[in-house]
């Protein structure tokens, strides 16, 4: 005869039961962190391809593939000083397979720049900063100034022409950095890119700019465009006989660009632990190192609460410059 389970032992099973239905979705969670990524992972790039941004991603790409067994694709998503790009990423799943790649200003500069942002700072959060780079404060053989103290009060007396990559570009908002800095008088000649600023330059059709270094070198290196000083703290790896323009004894002008991966907001931890960690091998690795270099890039590897202050102390500095210059675009 069978007799039936007293009631505390029921209560102990139906509690039971409950409990490994509470358990089951951790662990599932659990387990599908540590499987990540289980799928190919898509670095959105939000500037052209062939420029640096794009050069980096895929210099990172081929040894995070080999590290985490799964392809990592690099997608060129440009446009609106690199906003779309990040309004596609910001529109993601918070799971890792979605990852920006970017420099700052889209971060630092766009918010001050623009009238309207897609997106909101909050809506995405540093991985990594991975390099920084300055630019060359080059000039024409039209000019007769042969230092960059020299240059500053030649620019005092006449105003000077500056070419740069675009309205809103690095390159622009150094150059009003220059103005604001020093007193001088520019005329700011925006190009659709690098490669035609310099070219301007190199025609004397404009008389300075302060641009991407790897786009001036071949001209530096032939004798047509002058190098005065370059703009980062630490001298550029493709022309480092050029002093910086804190040696120069002008710190104010330091500006830096800064490659960085951004993801959403949610992205849980483990995931970003396993994509950091993977991060700071392939920076390590010689031809890493070696493709940096040929892109006038200083290694940084910043995370966490780090990368996130570097960000925002960049910021502030620039809201400072938009607001006193009265730069804005639409």
């Amino acid at each position: 005869m069978t007799h039936p389970a007293p009631f505390g032992a029921l209560r102990r099973l139906a509690l039971a039961a409950a409990c490994a239905l509470l358990v089951a979705p951790l662990a599932t969670t659990a387990h599908a962190d540590t499987l990540y990524p289980s799928k190919p992972v898509r670095f959105v790039t939000n500037f052209p391809a062939g420029g640096p941004l794009d050069i980096l991603g895929r210099a990172l790409a081929d040894p995070l593939q080999k590290s985490l067994k799964q392809p990592f694709v690099v997608d060129n998503r440009p446009g609106a000083g690199g906003n779309i790009g990040a309004d596609a990423v910001a529109k993601s799943p918070a799971d890792g397979y979605t990852v920006l790649l970017s420099i700052d200003t889209t971060f630092t500069i766009n918010p001050h720049l623009y009238a309207s942002m897609p997106f909101a700072a909050k809506d995405l959060k540093p991985l990594m900063i991975f390099s920084s780079s300055g630019l060359t404060f080059g000039v024409s053989s039209s000019v007769s100034a042969k230092t960059l103290p020299e240059f500053v009060t030649q620019s005092k007396a006449e105003a000077m022409t500056f070419a740069s990559a675009g309205n809103g570009s690095p390159g622009h908002f150094a150059a009003e950095i220059f103005s604001t800095a020093t007193g001088a008088k520019i005329t700011h000649v925006p190009y659709k890119g690098n490669a035609p600023a310099v070219m301007a330059l190199l025609s004397n059709e404009v008389q300075a700019g302060i641009l991407a270094t790897p786009g001036l070198l071949s001209q530096i290196q032939a004798g047509k465009v002058r190098p005065l000083a370059v703009t980062g703290r630490q001298r550029s790896p493709l022309l480092p006989q050029v002093p910086t323009v804190g040696e120069l004894g002008l710190k104010d002008l330091e500006f830096e660009v800064l490659y960085l991966a951004m993801v959403p907001v949610a992205t849980p931890e483990p995931v970003m632990k396993t994509l950091r960690d993977a991060l700071q091998s392939a920076l390590a690795l010689p031809e890493v190192k070696s493709r940096l270099a040929m892109l006038d890039m200083v290694a940084l590897g910043e995370t966490g609460d780090v990368a996130a202050q570097h960000l925002e102390s960049a910021r502030a500095r620039y809201g400072k410059i938009v607001k006193s210059t009265g730069m804005k675009l639409d």
